[in-house]
């Protein structure tokens, strides 16, 4: 039975419609919709399909690693073949049936090539009784592209909470993401972070952050929301400092 099959029969099972489990696990109901029907093109890639998948088990009472072991049996790019993924990005052409060609369309291609030859010769037999003056054309230098900059990394500087320390929330409202989080030179943490899900951290000193879907997360320092940091799939990086 296909995966998406699979997941259908075990949330009716569960007693659960398509609109409960999305409640309860944060997912949309048409990208849940998508799944039992065995599409994980709109999921984001391997990652945060199986992302879901694990959002889904417990709640259609099924072990994670069944659907896993499933979506890498099916779906996963990672057991595909090179000549499937190379068909894919139109590296590799499939073979087509050869179609021959009428012999009406070459004929007429043939008239119209010899009017055009007889018409060329009679435009430069006229054009040769006359001087046309040739102007020389300074040579126009190439246009320079300007050199692309790297993402500069936004300072902000801000008060300390009571205990002296910054504390800063990541959460996933409204969609995936990857984030990096790093505080006075250490990695606190580096990976996804799936909707739904919120991380906090904590320094003494500064906490650098990057995102790569700024506009689904929402942030909040010291107990205070943040302005959004940026757009959908933008990708942001900011540092916080304490005064």
């Amino acid at each position: 039975m296909p995966l998406g099959e699979f997941l259908r029969a075990a949330r009716e099972s569960a007693g659960l419609s398509i609109d409960e489990l999305a409640e309860s696990t944060s997912i949309r109901p048409g990208l849940i919709r998508e799944i039992e029907k065995n599409n994980f093109i709109h999921c984001g890639g391997d990652t945060y399909a199986r992302g879901h998948l694990r959002n889904i088990a417990p709640k259609v009472s099924v072990d994670a690693q069944t659907l896993i072991d499933l979506y890498n049996e099916e779906h996963s790019t990672e057991s595909r073949t090179i000549n499937d993924m190379l068909v894919e990005n139109n590296v590799v052409k499939l073979p087509t049936e050869r179609k021959t060609l009428s012999w009406k369309p070459l004929a007429i291609a043939s008239i119209v090539i010899l009017a055009a030859v007889a018409g060329g010769r009679i435009i430069i037999t006229n054009s040769e009784t006359m001087a046309t003056p040739i102007v020389a054309e300074s040579p126009t230098p190439p246009a320079t592209s300007p050199t692309a900059q790297p993402t500069p990394i936004v300072e902000a500087t801000v008060a300390p909470d009571a205990s002296g320390e910054m504390k800063l929330t990541i959460a996933a409202t409204r969609g995936n993401s990857n984030i990096h989080v790093v505080s006075d030179g250490k990695n606190l943490f580096k990976g996804p972070i799936f909707q739904g899900d919120s991380k906090s951290f904590s320094a003494p000193t500064s906490i650098s952050i990057y995102v790569s879907n700024a506009g689904d997360l929402d942030l909040t320092l010291n107990g205070k929301a943040l302005a959004p940091l940026g757009e959908r799939n933008q990708e942001v990086r900011k540092t916080f400092r304490s005064k």
